[in-house]
């Protein structure tokens, strides 16, 4: 795990699917401050395309993005 970004609150999608990752990042992301990073896992694959897709599409940043065996790990810090 890296530690030289430090996770602001951690959200555990691991066995759930499409598209419950994404609304339960979007709900998580509204309840952190700009500025702090919401740390997601997930292992459904559909999760990789949805997260990025709402990054970008929401004007948050992506700082990392990990995927190692099944387990996907995005660090998303929420700028507005």
């Amino acid at each position: 795990m890296d530690n030289s970004v430090r996770i602001d609150k951690r959200l555990d999608c691991i066995g759930l699917y499409c598209p419950e990752p994404l609304f339960q990042a979007r709900e998580n992301i509204d309840s952190i401050e700009v500025g702090q990073i919401l740390e997601v896992l997930s292992d459904d694959p559909a999760a990789d395309e949805d997260l990025h897709r709402f990054v970008k599409r929401t004007g948050h940043e992506m700082v990392k993005f990990e995927k190692s065996e099944d387990v996907l790990r995005f660090l998303i810090k929420k700028l507005k």
